[in-house]
């Protein structure tokens, strides 16, 4: 065969296999086009809530169940005087003068394993028994370990190990409109659950009778009635950001507003009762008020913030620092506060002898102070406490010199506490400060104990209370 043969049926060769493939590709084979798609990768969490989770979290159940376990119900019983009538008794002695009981109700909050429940001083004040009763039904005497009327805390203990418990949660970083959630025992349905947000922090009610009253509220909307003082206000974690203490109600019942007390207070109070058996109480030595509109005006302030400063304490570490009446406190260790619950918050962590920066603007300029920290009575140690008088119930301080002074005396005692005893019994209120026993002038706690027991008979005590009042009571040993 020719060469140009040869190659002429190469190339029909090559032709028709193109066209083969063309046609066995076009119209035979399926379509194997690749096709390219986008790999969306789903957002993945783990299923437990341990750590630092999603803050915009909306459902509730973890937190209800990680908390209704540890909120107890607290029921008291004290003992009150019935009416005595002196011709019955002159006839027939004190048979009918019999004690009455009488029952309180409220809540409380497991904050350690091994059994200490914070709860409200109003809930277990005055009382002679305290009765615990857990979520599982089982019941426990309690003992009181310390109480603080000044903030409303009590701490009582029971007698278990390794029980439930909740954790502490951070108050200072909460945020209006967040979730919360109040747990305790309203009308003595136990365990029970509302839900609600934060309306507003840092709230001063004057509800806390205590003349050192220390008022900071977290104000919320969840349901809180009769019966849920002393429990807990937690987070969506299921952590104890407040206690609940108070509400604002025409009808006594819920109307929309209710108030705690803080954690960060609350461990503080709670820390120094196991430490010390007394709150250490830190002092700036200041008069404070918030700043209105009106107070700007008068004062020539050119700006509505911080608070306001009426007078200084001779014997406080604010006037040896350099602080004067006019100042206007900005910061306390760098974190503002603008009305005087947020202030006594911030100094309330503290104890004394503790050191503070405190910024304050003075004449519209602004200057760091540095300011040690005392206690009630003007100097920087701990206070130590009193013990209890085993036949008159009660415990015992050194009455404040700033309060001797208002009220015209140069000695006396304060009952600082009351139990079941003598005192409680005749009416005696804490807050009254003992002159005088049986006509000998009392100068210190140990004058107290030293008159009784080396009296037999009738005790005659004279005194006086912080808002003026003198009173007498009489008595047997």
């Amino acid at each position: 065969m020719k060469p140009k043969q040869i190659i002429s049926t190469i190339l029909i060769a090559l032709l028709g296999g193109i066209i083969a493939v063309f046609a066995y590709t076009k119209f035979f084979q399926e379509d194997k086009t690749p096709v390219i798609t986008e790999r969306v990768v789903q957002p993945v969490g783990l299923a437990s809530l341990d750590g630092e989770e999603n803050e915009n979290l909306t459902d509730f159940t973890y937190a209800a169940e990680r908390s209704v376990h540890a909120v107890v119900h607290v029921r008291t019983e004290r003992m009150r005087d019935s009416y005595r009538d002196p011709i019955f008794e002159f006839f027939y002695g004190d048979k009918y003068s019999n004690p009455e009981p009488v029952t309180g109700i409220g809540s409380g909050v497991i904050v350690s394993r091994d059994g200490y429940i914070v709860t409200n001083n109003h809930v277990i004040e005055n009382s002679d028994r305290i009765i615990v009763t857990l979520n599982n039904k089982r019941e426990y005497e309690a003992k009181i370990i310390g109480a603080d009327p000044s903030t409303d805390i009590a701490l009582i203990k029971i007698d278990v190990e390794d029980i439930t418990f909740i954790p502490y949660g951070d108050s200072d970083n909460l945020k209006i409109g967040e979730w919360v959630l109040a747990v305790g025992n309203p009308f003595n349905l136990t365990s029970t659950v509302t839900a609600g947000i934060v309306s507003a922090k840092g709230k001063n009610l004057g509800i806390i009778k205590d003349q050192y009253r220390m008022e900071s509220f977290i104000q919320t909307d969840a349901a809180v009635n009769r019966g849920n003082s002393g429990g807990a206000l937690v987070d969506l974690r299921g952590r104890l950001i407040g206690i609940n203490t108070a509400i604002i109600s025409p009808s006594g019942g819920y109307a929309g507003i209710s108030f705690a007390i803080p954690v960060s207070i609350v461990k503080k109070v709670v820390s120094d009762l196991i430490e010390y058996g007394i709150v250490q109480r830190a002092i700036l030595g200041v008069s404070i008020t918030d700043i209105t509109a009106s107070l700007a005006r008068e004062e020539g302030i050119d700006k509505i913030e911080g608070v306001y400063i009426t007078d200084v304490r001779d014997d406080g570490g604010a006037k040896e620092a350099g602080i004067k009446a006019g100042d206007i406190i900005l910061e306390i260790n760098g974190i503002k506060v603008n009305s005087s619950g947020e202030l006594q918050e911030q100094i309330n962590r503290y104890r004394p002898n503790d050191k503070v920066d405190v910024l304050i603007k003075r004449n519209n300029k602004t200057k760091h102070f540095k300011v040690i920290l005392r206690n009630l009575q003007g100097s920087t140690s701990y206070i130590e406490p009193g013990s209890y008088h085993s036949i008159l119930g009660a415990r015992f301080e050194e009455t404040n010199p700033a309060l001797k002074e208002k009220l015209g005396i140069k000695f006396g005692v304060q009952v600082a506490e009351l139990r079941a005893g003598k005192l409680r019994k005749e009416g005696v209120r804490e807050g009254f400060i003992i002159t005088q026993i049986n006509n000998n002038p009392v100068r210190s706690v140990d004058d107290i104990e030293q008159i009784i027991s080396n009296h037999k008979g009738g005790i005659y005590i004279e005194g006086i209370y912080p808002n003026g009042v003198i009173a007498y009571y009489a008595f047997g040993l």
